[in-house]
């Protein structure tokens, strides 16, 4: 089972209240540029954060198949045979290296970054999965 770490999801509902906070200083300021950068700021890592707080588990793996997020908060359990490929993604960009999980389901892509594996390394999980069930 893969989740978020929760340090990450406290550092997002600090930011979201940091955010809010600062939108109201402008606000009381008549600073309108600053409310207009605040509120969608604090709506979208309020958004993320609560994300991480209803569906911490992003990926978890059984006997039977897979279980991923999909959507907002919602989960899909996909059994092993439905699973047509899992790989790795791995970019190059400014310097730095970013990977991302691919479940490729036929009719679906399940994205997976490395922060929603509570760090574990994509190829780590990618090579796990092909053994524990492919």
């Amino acid at each position: 089972m893969w989740r978020v770490r929760r340090e990450l999801a406290v550092f997002k509902i600090l930011g979201a209240l940091a955010c809010a906070v600062l939108g109201v200083y402008w606000y009381l300021n008549a600073d309108v540029r600053g409310v207009i950068l605040a509120v969608p700021a604090t709506l979208l890592v309020g958004a993320m954060a609560v994300r991480d707080l209803l569906a911490p588990v992003r990926l978890a793996a059984d006997e039977s198949g897979i279980t991923v997020v999909h959507g907002f908060v919602g989960r899909r359990h996909i059994p092993w045979d439905r699973i047509e490929d899992v790989r790795v993604d791995v970019r190059r960009r400014f310097g730095l290296r970013g990977e991302m999980l691919e479940i490729d389901t036929g009719d679906h892509l399940h994205l997976l970054s490395s922060y929603d594996l509570g760090g574990a390394s994509c190829t780590e999980v990618a090579a796990l999965l092909r053994r524990r069930g492919m």
